[in-house]
């Protein structure tokens, strides 16, 4: 190799070429603000679960001691074998398991018929021309900022007059109700910032309503699918006073079991059950939207796009 060529292939120092150097971060008062604000910010949510995990975790004569952050001398479970087996929950003292399962009747058919029924109305809004279509879209979402409470009523007068009274079927189809509004609202949006032309090549070639929403829509709606399957859950599953209302006493969800755990008067008040009973009730909505986060920012940034 000659000279001019060894000269041609070597990057004098600081080139654009070459390696740089990272800039040192400023420890501005700005940033110690912001780091501040953040670690307050983190510990107020934090503490609280912290102090519920280790007290389910000591013996009531631990918990007398008054350490209530401090981390238990001796860990145990038997605060949670008690709350899901064997804790009063009135009359009974079978546990939080039966509400458990209660809760899991209630969840499954109301998520599935929701996120059905709201996705195939958000693609009829979205690429079909149904008469009075923008008039029940805006009623639909209208009713969705009304607080449910006010409806409670009319929909016992109207169940009892029908024969359901307090069922699942009942406490299904009214979750199914409320969540009609969020479910089209959410595919309404992701569907209309899909491209026409697929619609209409579908129709060219002779695909009906259904082969189409199932064959096309539904398969490309994943990340929406994964943001309405955690929406749905956690409203279901964190629901007190419909389940209460509507489900009937054979049929009371977790959430209502753990206010009867927490709210007993009976004995002694046991802090580390009442601790126990609410991780639980609050673990099946943090498994699902810990291990489904990445979908549910994909799902909400897609159905962002147009409205």
């Amino acid at each position: 190799m000659s000279g001019a060529a060894a000269m041609q292939t070597m990057s004098p120092p600081g080139d654009a070429g070459g390696p740089r150097s990272a800039r040192p971060v400023r420890m501005t008062p700005a940033r110690w603000g912001l780091y501040a604000f953040l670690a307050i910010t983190a510990a107020f949510f934090l503490l609280p679960l912290w102090v519920m995990v280790v007290t389910s975790l000591k013996t009531m004569n631990e918990i007398r001691l008054g350490a209530i952050i401090a981390p238990p001398l001796a860990p145990t479970l038997e605060a949670w074998a008690k709350a899901w087996s064997s804790a009063c929950t009135g009359l009974a003292c079978d546990g939080i398991r039966v509400g458990f399962w209660n809760s899991v009747k209630i969840l499954v058919p109301s998520v599935f018929i929701s996120i059905l029924v709201g996705s195939m109305t958000g693609y009829a809004l979205s690429f079909w021309r149904v008469p009075g279509a923008n008039v029940l879209f805006t009623a639909m979402m209208i009713v969705a900022f009304i607080p449910y409470q006010v409806f409670i009523y009319p929909l016992v007068r109207v169940f009892a007059f029908i024969g359901l009274g307090q069922s699942i079927a009942t406490i299904v189809i009214v979750h199914t109700i409320f969540g009609l509004p969020t479910m089209t609202l959410l595919f309404r949006n992701y569907f209309s910032s899909l491209p026409i032309e697929l619609f209409k090549a579908a129709r060219i070639d002779g695909a009906s309503f259904y082969q189409i929403f199932f064959r096309i829509m539904m398969p490309m709606a994943t990340p929406m699918i994964v943001v309405a399957v955690i929406l749905q859950v956690t409203g279901i599953w964190n629901d007190f006073i419909l389940g209460l209302v509507f489900a009937g006493r054979e049929n009371l969800p977790m959430t209502v079991q753990l206010n009867n755990i927490v709210a007993s008067v009976q004995g002694e008040r046991e802090y580390n059950v009442d601790m126990a009973a609410t991780m639980l009730t609050a673990l099946l909505p943090l498994v699902v939207y810990f291990g489904s986060g990445r979908w549910f920012v994909r799902g909400i940034a897609a159905g962002a796009v147009k409205g």
